[in-house]
Formats: structure tokens, sequence, C-alpha cells
């Protein structure tokens, strides 16, 4: 399956250009994150591009993102790409994260999110946005009140990375496309 045929998918389930936009700058981490592990850059991308596709139809647990995966499984996705779908869900029991690819999605979910919030209110968006801005924006309960920042905590120990770097990195890979996620200066 090509990228183009993923996102035929995820337009197909999803109405929300927002969180179109929040699948791609996952996408884009996911990928940077491959090339940086050395690890199939076009799975690692297509995991991050489809990991909410069925978030819009099916919001509540388990359904999301069980659904999802049922919909991936019908139409002969990987079951690695299935399985580190499923992953990125805590309340999943019979699902945890064992491989890099399944904590490298949680460590991009929940930060990608934060990091295009904090971009939202600068007027220069992810150009010059650093790690100690992220970090001072999460000590602020009300800003972006809908992100879970012990995931965005957890995600970066579970992957090993500081956490300073990881949003750094995620940053960095999201300006890669930040025409396309509504965050060029």
């Amino acid at each position: 399956m090509s990228r183009e045929e993923d996102l035929a998918l995820v337009r197909e389930y999803t109405q929300s250009e927002s969180l179109i936009r929040h699948m791609m700058a996952v996408e884009a981490a996911m990928r940077a994150y491959a090339r940086k592990f050395g690890e199939d850059e076009e799975k690692w991308g297509r995991v991050g591009l489809l990991h909410d596709f069925d978030y819009e139809r099916w919001p509540d647990p388990p359904d999301h993102p069980l659904k999802g995966s049922e919909i991936l499984e019908q139409r002969g996705y990987p079951e690695d790409v299935i399985y580190a779908i499923k992953s990125h869900a805590d309340y999943l029991p019979d699902c945890p994260r064992v491989s890099l690819l399944d904590k490298t999605l949680y460590a991009c979910d929940e930060l990608c999110g934060f990091i295009t919030a904090c971009a939202m209110v600068r007027p220069t968006k992810l150009e010059g946005l650093k790690a100690k801005s992220v970090r001072k924006k999460m000590k602020t309960a009300s800003f972006a009140a809908a992100v879970n920042r012990d995931d965005i905590l957890r995600g970066a120990e579970d992957l090993g990375v500081d956490l300073n770097e990881h949003i750094d990195f995620c940053v960095a890979a999201m300006q890669g496309i930040a025409a396309e996620l509504g965050l060029e200066n």
C-alpha cells in the first residue's frame, strides 16, 4: 500500500482537518525517528499517519483503536502496523508496547499534539520553537488541557530519550511539513 492509499483511508474516515493534520504531524515525527533508528521509514510513517484514522467515528475506548484495527486487518495491513496502532491506547491491557515502533508512536502522539498547540499561539508558529518553551507550557494545566502531560513524560521515558531532545526532534520533524500542518510562519 502507498502513502496515497493510506491518506485516502484517513480521509474516508476523518472529516476534521485538524485531526488529519495531527496524524500527519505524528507521521512526520515517526518518519524522522525511523531514519534516526535505521528502520523502515514507510512502515513507521504509515503507523503515524493511520494511528487515529478511526477516532472521529469511534472516539470512545476501546472502540478506538479496535474498530480501526479491524478495518486495517480487512484491508490487508501488516500485523505489526496494526499492533503498534493498538498499543498506543493505554486501556488495552493485551497490547503492551514492546517494540521500538510501538514505543515511538506512543512517545510522539501526545507530544505532537501539544507541540501543535504551542505553535498555534506563537507568531512564528513552529519556527524557533524550543523545548524550553514547550516545557513551560506543559506546566500550565489550562493550556491544551486535553493533552495528557503524563503520556508525554512516560512516552519519552519508555523510548529512552531525553525529553528536551525528544521535543526538539519532533519540532524539527514537524517543521519539515509546516505548510501542510498550517504551521508555517
